[in-house]
């Protein structure tokens, strides 16, 4: 049965105001984006014959895939190299120009994600982690998360620390192997880069015949026609708002502000962390023994007075982020030692002592930036010959580190759809096995985003009841050993 996105959405909007009544936050849940009203895939719209484009014929292809990022250079990798659709055409279009190839960056980039072993497998599947590792990867196997008003703290890791949480890579990093790979599927892939797309025509119908192909526009006046479009063009799509897709969602009225920190000391540093403190949270990623990433979700007001702090100044409030313990209240503090010492008696091998982060000496010069956040889910995933996947399909806060991750979840689960689909002799752009894409991400996402969007206005306030009931259910969890494994198994998919 296909999810139904808004009933879920507003299910968990109702648990989402029972928190913001105790943190005086207000939900902007009457958020409505901006749909391009030039949308050409009403159902007014008719297809006469083969549709002739500047007096050409349109160039045929089996799958295009716009948006050439992370999710877009993977879905080309894992359709080009599957033998089933070695007799198919593929392209991927890129607005951006072709990476340099080969040369890696003197300065690490303050753009990084952590990739979960899921998407260690996929990229794995397709070639690109052993390019990565051979660049720069750092693992870290234990990942502590604590309360700014509090002392409560969670840990997670591996039983034994023997296995990775998780890697940091640079963006670029995965975008420079996925591209190498491409490289060598240029036999059935093509790559069109700084090339834009300005109109999409989709057909109502899921009619099979070629008259009733995707048919997409480019800035150079070509047209091509593809038995199925695929979206990775990111938040803000649009190839999505073109072909009519309204998205639910809101804005955090916070930004991400990220920088390439400095460790006081050389370490093994494999240790991620994170605060969360009444702006928003905060996390370390290791880079190398003496090089960390930062981001920190901070109200867009202080965001923006971070930017314009000296180096020195923005190292002070960096390290008085992680250290400072002046939003703690005495009375709660004494109620969480006095459970903790409950639940070390109960479950003695569920108990962790807080660990002090490193400190930070210096940053990067240059590498401070600043980015929006906020949520976003398509009411859709798939029409008549269009998919999308990535940040085209939900935009996520960057909290629980799982953009991405969400985004490489969806390329192997459509290629997998895909794969099937020409097994079977089936056309690839049927709705039919483009329903079971959605259906199956939408269980999966879903949930995530809503739990992901519940944490970042849990700990969005410094209310003392708050404060206090998340103490104790953070240490409760930290105690619950097969809970905390539950966690871990759970993002790590």
């Amino acid at each position: 049965m296909q999810v139904s996105v808004v009933s879920t959405l507003k299910r968990c909007k109702s648990v989402f105001q029972c928190i913001n009544k105790l943190s005086s936050s207000k939900l902007k849940s009457n958020f409505t984006p901006k749909v391009d009203v030039r949308c050409l895939c009403s159902s007014s719209r008719r297809y006469q014959g083969r549709p002739v484009y500047n007096g050409e014929s349109s160039e045929l292809y089996d799958v295009v895939i716009a948006g050439g990022g992370m999710a877009g250079r993977a879905m080309a990798c894992a359709l080009g190299q599957e033998p089933s659709l070695q007799n198919h055409k593929i392209l991927l279009l890129e607005g951006a120009a072709k990476p340099e190839m080969g040369k890696l960056p003197e300065h690490y980039s303050n753009r990084v994600c952590a990739l979960n072993p899921g998407a260690v497998d996929l990229l794995d599947s397709v070639g690109a982690w052993e390019e990565m590792v051979k660049q720069r990867v750092k693992p870290f196997c234990r990942m502590q998360v604590w309360d700014a008003c509090s002392d409560a703290v969670i840990t997670m890791n591996n039983d034994d620390l023997s296995e990775n949480l998780a890697y940091i890579v640079e963006n670029n990093v995965t975008i420079e192997a996925l591209s190498t790979q491409l490289e060598k599927l240029s036999s059935n892939v093509r790559v069109d880069y700084e090339t834009l797309v300005t109109n999409v025509h989709i057909p109502q119908q899921n009619v099979v015949d070629e008259a009733n192909w995707a048919e997409v526009e480019l800035h150079n006046g070509e047209c091509v026609k593809a038995r199925l479009l695929i979206a990775a063009d990111g938040a803000n799509s649009s190839i999505r708002k073109m072909c009519g897709i309204d998205v639910l969602g809101w804005e955090y009225g916070q930004s991400g502000v990220v920088a390439t920190l400095h460790l006081s000391e050389p370490s093994e540093n494999n240790v991620a962390w994170q605060r969360f403190l009444p702006t928003g949270p905060i996390a370390m990623l290791p880079l190398s023994d003496t090089r960390s990433s930062l981001v920190w979700s901070i109200t867009t007001d202080k965001a923006k007075g971070l930017m314009q702090l000296t180096d020195e100044e923005f190292v002070e409030e960096v390290n008085n982020a992680f250290w400072d313990n002046s939003h703690h209240d005495p009375t709660i503090d004494s109620i969480s030692q006095f459970f903790q010492g409950i639940l070390s008696t109960i479950s003695p091998e569920g108990s962790s002592v807080r660990q002090l982060p490193p400190s930070v000496i210096s940053i990067d010069p240059g590498s401070r930036g600043r980015f929006p956040l906020a949520l976003g889910h398509a009411m859709h995933y798939v029409k008549p010959r269009l998919a999308l996947i990535g940040d085209a399909a939900h935009r996520i806060h960057p909290l629980a580190g799982q953009g991405i991750n969400l985004g490489f979840g969806d390329v192997e689960c459509l290629a997998d759809k895909l794969v099937e689909a020409a097994k079977l002799g089936k056309d690839l752009g049927s709705l039919h096995h483009l329903l079971e894409y959605e259906s199956s991400r939408q269980r999966h996402i879903i949930p995530i985003m809503a739990a992901v969007d519940g944490l970042k206005r849990l700990y969005s306030t410094d209310n003392q009841a708050v404060v206090l009931v998340r103490s104790l259910g953070l240490q409760a969890t930290n105690a619950m050993t097969p809970l905390k494994n539950a966690f871990i198994s759970g993002a790590s998919t």
